[in-house]
């Protein structure tokens, strides 16, 4: 019985939060880093310009290597490139990233994962491309006082102490949640990162603030345990409304047969009333 109140926890978090596209992930980014709105990689601060985030480069230290325009904006970059996953899925190989967009729904949930997103300098987004992180011998700045290096010709780039552990638990995540494969070297790499740089208290507010808007995404071991779950629900025996149920254990088992009705605020806590 435990077992079954622990599979649907997480049914009830997937059915409460649909999977964003991109471009509308981008938008909620935006509220995870309200009050905290520090570049990931520079720690420059940035503002807002109507629709565009703009980075205070005299707050970092930051100087433009070759594209000041790019470098006046702040873009939402994945931690774990777009292409690093894509490569590894059918729908990568079939047509690229267009094709996994319009066709894959594993790939859009992986692209508009929250946790995957940070904001960046938009010059350093692109320099970065899709490189792996590694280390780079020397410490060439390139960025002024930004602690980014960049080796194009190794494909390699080099980020700060301070956020390398941040970096190896996104990478982490992305491998429990949907599978993504890391090799040896990088995963060595990436525990020794972990280790050195543990996580701190506004990571663990990032997180919250995430799951709040995104729900926890399920891991992609436990998806067979989540349909054999869902399979043993009598869905059509329940009760539809609120003013129906029992007590609150029945509306969260309709919550989880997808009578999202039941949550009107979209937090994940059906019947408020019976579920206080």
């Amino acid at each position: 019985m435990r077992f079954l109140s622990l599979i649907l926890m997480f049914i009830l978090t997937l059915s409460a939060h649909a999977a964003p596209s991109f471009s509308s992930a981008k938008k909620d980014a935006i509220k995870v880093y309200q009050g905290q709105e520090t570049s990931f990689y520079c720690g420059c601060k940035y503002k807002y310009q109507g629709k565009k985030l703009s980075p205070d480069w005299e707050s970092c230290g930051y100087q433009p290597r070759k594209q000041a325009k790019r470098g006046s904006r702040i873009e939402w970059e994945h931690a774990v490139p777009a292409w690093h996953f894509g490569h590894q899925l059918q729908c990568w190989k079939d047509g690229g990233r267009k094709n996994c967009t319009r066709n894959d729904p594993k790939f859009s949930a992986m692209e508009a994962d929250l946790m995957n997103l940070v904001p960046a300098v938009g010059e350093l987004n692109g320099d970065r491309s899709n490189y792996k992180y590694g280390m780079i011998a020397g410490e060439a700045r390139a960025y002024g006082r930004c602690d980014f290096e960049v080796d194009f010709k190794g494909k390699t780039a080099e980020p700060a102490e301070q956020v390398r552990g941040d970096i190896a638990r996104i990478y982490f995540y992305m491998q429990e949640t949907y599978g993504l494969q890391i090799s040896q070297q990088q995963k060595q790499l990436l525990d020794a990162w972990n280790r050195q740089d543990p996580e701190s208290d506004w990571e663990r507010e990032r997180k919250r603030r995430i799951e709040k808007l995104q729900g926890v995404r399920l891991p992609q071991k436990k998806t067979k345990m989540v349909a054999l779950a869902t399979s043993s629900l009598n869905c059509d025996a329940l009760p539809r409304t609120c003013g129906q149920m029992n007590n609150c254990k029945q509306a969260k088992l309709a919550l989880a047969c997808g009578n999202t009705r039941l949550d009107r605020d979209n937090d994940g806590v059906p019947c408020e009333a019976l579920c206080k």
